[in-house]
């Protein structure tokens, strides 16, 4: 499986983004996804999560209520939108795949499968 992001930039802080994750050489639909960031000179942190159904979802506190992460199986691809950015939410954006019951995974670690990541710039 391989995984490719897309759809960061730069916008200022109270805009909106939304980010794509596609996936090729095979279906995800049986894989919870995940979306992480990475900001300049810390770790990986976890952001969003959905299971494979896409019935369950979880977030991180800095980011509930603000980001909504869902996923089409048709397209195979998973999706992070992000409303009402701040400067702090700056970072590198990465998906992450992994073929699992249990739920919700917010370790970087349980995850098999990347991608490539997508910059986030947020302007104050």
């Amino acid at each position: 499986v391989q995984l490719q992001a897309s759809g960061g930039g730069v916008v200022q802080a109270g805009g909106s983004l939304r980010l794509s994750c596609v996936a090729s050489g095979g279906t995800v639909s049986t894989y919870s996804m995940a979306w992480f960031c990475q900001a300049l000179g810390k770790e990986r942190q976890f952001v969003a999560t959905i299971n494979s159904s896409g019935g369950r979802t979880n977030y991180a506190y800095s980011v509930k209520g603000r980001f909504t992460i869902s996923r089409d199986h048709a397209e195979n691809t998973v999706y992070l939108e992000m409303h009402s950015l701040k400067p702090e939410d700056t970072a590198v954006y990465y998906c992450g795949a992994k073929r699992a019951l249990t739920f919700p995974l917010i370790s970087d670690r349980d995850y098999d499968y990347w991608g490539q990541g997508t910059q986030v710039t947020v302007s104050s």
